[in-house]
This record gives structure tokens, sequence and C-alpha cells, in this order.
């Protein structure tokens, strides 16, 4: 069984393969080729964080595999990540497990190249102005996917700590020879084209008064007590989810930022959101103007690991990359 660590899937995932194999993957999971059941979890109540388990499987790419992730919000700031992961590899034709693999690198850009597939779909083409919220591990990946898919000449950078958000900031400056700068939550998004927002916020720190028309907005955010996006952006946007199905399921698997609004009557069974996937077949529309505010709300489906294990595993094959063990 071939393992590899999270420094060699860093090493061998490349982005812009990375966004067109998930390209394939959400087609898949729209059209019911590729399976992935909503996530099954057991919560951690003292710590405030669970343990999530995620199977997936994509016959286009060869990929049958299950992802352990564990969150914990409250290792943020220390050198522990929230989100840690790992994800076991199996024979399609077999079940034999074949690989494992770091989860948490996966994740990381599986997570922001699904964000960038959205904004190649739903953002104006002439998109240049980037707001990132948050300053994590996914905000940087988030910035680094974004600048693949549309023309960024610009981002802001907003953070609870103004701190961090500056030293991300001129850490994505020098990594991507954009100028970068720190805001508040309210100066990054006055006039952004795309909005990336990656934090644990309770608090919406997507408010509809503070976007401009024609912005395309990403949430990858997840906390059970609260919710990163507000009503009125819901209510106002065209919305996009991976699957409507673990989009408006209940706790562990679906988005508040959806489900609190229906449950409220902000919004309707009509305002269901599109999918990624139906949007890739041109069985649903996309954007309809410039002017059009445009929501892609994730919540993480097993088929995005499934499609990158699958790249990486292909990758460390090519290159022999990695370990192999026996469990016999």
């Amino acid at each position: 069984m071939l393992v590899l660590g999270r420094s060699q899937i860093e090493a061998l995932l490349d982005m812009d393969a990375l966004i067109d194999a998930l390209a394939s993957a959400m087609a898949d999971l729209s059209a019911g080729r590729a399976a992935a059941p909503d996530r099954v979890a057991v919560t951690v109540p003292e710590r405030d964080a669970f343990l999530a388990a995620m199977p997936g499987y994509v016959p286009s790419s060869g990929a049958l595999t299950s992802k352990l992730v564990s969150v914990f919000p409250q290792n943020g700031g220390t050198p522990v990540p929230t989100h840690q992961a790992l994800i076991a590899v199996f024979d399609p034709a077999t079940g034999a497990p074949t690989a494992l693999l770091d989860g948490t690198a996966i994740t990381t850009a599986r997570t922001a190249a699904c964000s960038a597939l959205s904004a190649r779909l739903l953002a104006r083409e002439d998109a240049s102005v980037l707001a990132v919220l948050g300053t994590g591990a996914q905000a940087r990946s988030h910035a680094e996917a974004m600048c693949r898919v549309r023309p960024i000449r610009q981002i802001r950078v907003a953070g609870r700590d103004r701190t961090k958000a500056a030293v991300l900031a001129d850490e994505l400056s020098a990594a991507l020879q954009v100028p970068a700068e720190a805001a508040t939550c309210a100066e990054a998004l006055d006039g952004a084209d795309i909005a990336a927002a990656a934090t644990h916020s309770v608090e919406p720190v997507i408010r509809r008064s503070w976007l401009t028309p024609g912005v395309h907005v990403t949430s990858v955010g997840f906390n059970p007590e609260g919710r990163e996006i507000d009503d009125a952006t819901v209510a106002e946007a065209l919305v996009c989810v991976e699957s409507r199905q673990a989009a408006l399921a209940p706790f562990p698997a679906g988005s508040n930022d959806l489900l609190h609004p229906l449950r409220d009557g902000i919004i309707t069974d009509a305002h269901v959101p599109t999918e990624l996937g139906e949007l890739l077949t041109g069985s649903k529309p996309g954007r309809s103007s410039d002017q059009q505010i445009t929501l892609y709300k994730s919540v993480g489906v097993a088929v995005q690991d499934a499609a990158a294990a699958a790249l990486v595993v292909a990758a460390a094959r090519e290159r022999s990359v990695g370990a192999e063990i026996g469990l016999e």
C-alpha cells in the first residue's frame, strides 16, 4: 500500500489539473454517475469538535476512497490545524486498499479548487479584485486558486486579527506577484469582483450591504453555531452548491447559510440552489447579467476528495514518490 505525507502531496498536486478533475467529478455527481452519501460524524463536545467520515466513488476517475476528517476549531492560532484528515484509497475492481494519504493537504487544495471552478463558471470574465475573508490555510489556498481562473490584479485580506491579515497579505503579494493589503470585511468587499470567505465565524462576514453588484461570492466556512452569509445575500443571489442533497441535509452535512433562511421563510423551495454539475452540463443557467450577484456555498463532498486522491496517486506512481508498506 502506498503511503504519502503532506509535503509529498503538496508537491504532487497540480492546481490546474485539480480544477479540471473536479469539473468532471461535479458533472458526474449531478448526473448520478458518482456517489457521495451525506457525511456522518461523532461529536467531541468538550472540545466543540467532531470527527466525520466521507466515502466517495467516481467511476470516471477510477476512484474509490473514504476520508476521515477531524474539525477542532480550538486549534486555531496553534501549530495544529483546525482540520486534519486521512484518506484511504481502494481498488474499485477488488476493494483492496491501495493507498493511505494525508487528507489535510488534499482537503485544503480541493476546497479551493472547487471554489475556483465556481468562479470559472460564474464570476465575470474581467473579475480582477479579490477579497479574501480569513487568514488560515483555506484563505491562502483560495487566493492562489482564484488567480488561476481570473485576472486578479488586487487582493484584500480581512480577518479577526489585523496583524495576521497583514502578514498573509504580504505573503500572498510575494508569492503571487499581486498587490495585497489588509482590510476590514467591509473594506475588503467594497468593489470586490470575487469574495472568498473561509472563516469559522458565527456572525456573517458576507453582508449584502457590503457587496458590489456583479460580485461572485464563495463560502467554505463551517460553524454549527453560525454562518458566513447573511439572509439578504442568499435571497438575492443565484445560489450554487456541489450537491443539493448535501447542502440541505442536517448537521454534519448541510449548510446553515441555506438551512436557516429556508427555516425562517426568507427563501422558499423555489430558491433551491443550482449544482455545479448542472452549470457544467448546461442543464441550468448561470450568470444572467454583469450586475447579478452569484454565490457558491460549499459544504464539501467526498467525490472531491476521490478525484483529488486519484490525481495524487497517479502522479506518485509516475514519479516513484511515497513509501510502500504491507498490511499482511
